[in-house]
């Protein structure tokens, strides 16, 4: 133990500057998502569009990213991160900043957002989670907190910058600084720190690589291929809970002020409940990351997501008393932060790095399917019942099998192990 801990030290002494790009990275990433509904009003107002409309854009990007994540999965293995986080940010810097030039044009509006899906894909958590994952190993799980954290960042700091960004400037103006000042501060980073795994196995003697006339993985690591990967019963538990955990707390997350109002909480406190639970994302995140490092993923992760029960069971609670209400909050707040790293952290451990951006883009399709399928059930079960007492019965008994599939995975391979095998 006191050896790993020795070398999860010397992994942070010279790869930190990494871990900072890559937070800063991902950070901006997910501006427009945090932005998005304090800009639905000023374009509401300019053009006439419904708020359905302006909405729209995110939904695109949605769609996109769960149809292509497996396509810029290959394309992280062919390539690296690095080649793709770079053009990715400076595309995706370009298409903030042009939404200032909005005209009022549906076209207009439809084709910006369909290139900013490209720029998204191009920039998504796969990209991160490779990059860390290629270069960290005993330190591992703490490096995608710290990375991860990036998006929390942003939520954090994006809705009262653009908020007075707005108010100073104008939304046009907004859409500038957003864009070119965020953007600029990322690529600046990725440019000069962004260099991982992929980058250094890039630069090795050929020697080094299996059979440099051959097509293979652009890390010399052992791992599963993308056909051994179909057939392995620990990938389909990670993904199948994958799928199911997404689509429970990101319902919960989405209706959960009108689940507030439903239990007698005023919209402002409920607001006030909703941000002290975001800021425990942060903290599941760091706190997971360091568990992970220590103790076997499957534990850490299964009781991690079986906690998330409790969430369901306290708002069902008849005139739930305010403590129960922010601990369910914090509870699905904390759980939350760490759903990404959880599934990029096992990913890495059960399939290895051989083929890990294609395996991972395929799981970045199952969170994109569960994230977008479930709002829509939650609502659909309100429409249809009245309240939502049946999907907070629903989530309950999802993160308990969510939570039993990952207890039921075996020890994830000693990849190490099998690299010595091999070259013997």
């Amino acid at each position: 133990m006191n050896a790993r801990k020795e070398q999860a030290r010397r992994e942070f002494r010279r790869h930190w500057t990494l871990v900072f790009a890559a937070a800063i990275g991902f950070s901006f990433t997910s501006v427009m998502t945090a932005a998005t509904g304090l800009f639905i009003a000023p374009i509401s107002a300019e053009f006439g569009w419904s708020r359905a409309l302006v909405s729209s854009g995110v939904s695109i990007a949605a769609v996109l990213t769960f149809l292509f994540s497996p396509l810029f999965g290959i394309f992280i293995d062919k390539w690296g991160t690095r080649r793709m986080a770079l053009p990715g940010l400076v595309l995706l810097a370009l298409v903030i900043v042009s939404l200032s030039g909005l005209t009022g044009s549906t076209f207009q509006w439809f084709a910006i957002w369909t290139v900013y899906a490209i720029a998204a894909l191009a920039t998504k958590s796969t990209v991160w989670t490779a990059a860390v994952n290629s270069t960290f190993d005993a330190g591992r799980g703490l490096a995608l907190g710290l990375v991860l954290s990036g998006s929390a960042l942003a939520q954090a700091i994006t809705p009262p910058l653009a908020n007075w960004l707005i108010l100073a400037f104008g939304w046009r103006m907004a859409f500038v600084w957003l864009g070119a000042g965020w953007g600029t501060l990322a690529i600046l980073l990725c440019l000069i720190w962004l260099r991982d795994g992929y980058e250094a196995s890039r630069k090795a003697p050929a020697a080094a690589f299996r059979d440099p006339a051959a097509k293979t993985p652009l890390l010399d690591v052992p791992g599963l291929s993308v056909r051994e990967a179909w057939r392995s019963a620990a990938l389909w538990r990670i993904s199948i809970s994958t799928f199911v955990i997404m689509t429970a707390t990101i319902a919960l997350i989405v209706h959960q002020i009108p689940i507030l109002s439903e239990l007698g909480v005023d919209r402002t406190t409920a607001s006030t409940y909703a941000g002290i639970a975001g800021l425990t994302g942060i903290a599941g995140k760091l706190i997971t990351g360091a568990l992970l490092d220590r103790f076997a993923a499957r534990w850490v992760g299964g009781l991690t997501i079986a906690a998330t029960s409790l969430s369901f069971v306290l708002l069902l609670t008849p005139g739930a008393p305010v403590w129960a209400v922010v601990t369910a909050l914090m509870i699905n707040g904390y759980a939350g932060g760490t759903k990404l790293q959880l599934v990029g952290f096992l990913t890495a451990a059960y399939a290895g790095m051989r083929k890990f951006g294609t395996i991972f883009g395929a799981m970045a399709s199952l969170i994109a399917a569960g994230s977008g399928l479930g709002p829509v059930l939650g609502g659909a079960i309100f429409d249809a019942f009245g309240t939502y007492a049946p999907m907070l019965w629903g989530g309950f008994g999802l993160t308990l099998f969510s939570a039993f599939l990952l207890f039921g995975l075996g020890p994830y391979p000693d990849w190490e192990e099998v690299k010595a095998g091999q070259g013997t």
